[in-house]
């Protein structure tokens, strides 16, 4: 995530027109709906911890995504990072990755049961969930199917212990070994950064454009 490598930034109209165009294909809607921001009050995090259906939120986002993984050897850690585009509606999504994570333009697709990655290197791969499709693509590990609520302010159904500031906007939260944490710009209801680390030494770091 170097200096150098955030001078270049994706044609945001561009790629979301693209993910646009796909989610329409994938899940028969008529357009990507932009999020709500009413869900940031403290009864909206009560009510995640209840028995209730877990609705996710639509929108389109911007950003950059840095990855880094314990290395196999002496050498360290290692990483790589992307420019992306993340269309959501519902639980499907669509992603366009420039730069991705060392195997070139990518797109990552979910229909709520299949997750399907292609990129020139890769060429097609499928999997049942996200996760475990980045990491056969990448050998990176990412907390991808938690990210679109915690992109929403709002922790995921199996989050464990979310913490809120005094604006009632997610500051922390745990899913399984992932310990996430928020940053925001001012007083925005959306986080601008989400950052997320398991003990191992795996870690996401997400800036947003919302």
């Amino acid at each position: 995530m170097s200096a150098s490598t955030m001078s270049y930034k994706p044609n945001k109209l561009a790629l979301l027109t693209a993910i646009a165009t796909t989610m329409v294909i994938t899940s028969g809607c008529q357009s990507l709906k932009t999020a709500n921001t009413s869900h940031q009050s403290g009864t909206m995090i009560q009510g995640q911890n209840a028995d209730q259906p877990k609705k996710l939120e639509s929108f389109n986002i911007t950003g950059k995504i840095g990855v880094t993984t314990p290395a196999n050897d002496t050498s360290g850690t290692q990483g790589g990072s992307a420019f992306y585009a993340w269309g959501q509606e519902n639980d499907r999504f669509a992603i366009e990755l420039i730069g991705a994570l060392g195997i070139g333009k990518t797109n990552i697709e979910y229909n709520g049961q299949t997750a399907t990655l292609v990129s020139e290197k890769t060429g097609t791969l499928t999997a049942d969930d996200p996760e475990e499709l980045l990491q056969k693509a990448t050998g990176w590990q990412a907390p991808i199917s938690q990210m679109p609520y915690w992109i929403s302010g709002r922790p995921a159904p199996s989050d464990s212990d979310p913490q809120l500031d005094a604006q009632n906007r997610l500051i922390s939260s745990v899913n399984g070994d992932w310990s996430a944490s928020f940053t925001y710009k001012g007083n925005d209801k959306l986080p601008s950064k989400i950052s997320a680390v398991q003990p191992q030494g795996n870690k996401v770091v997400m800036t947003i454009n919302h």
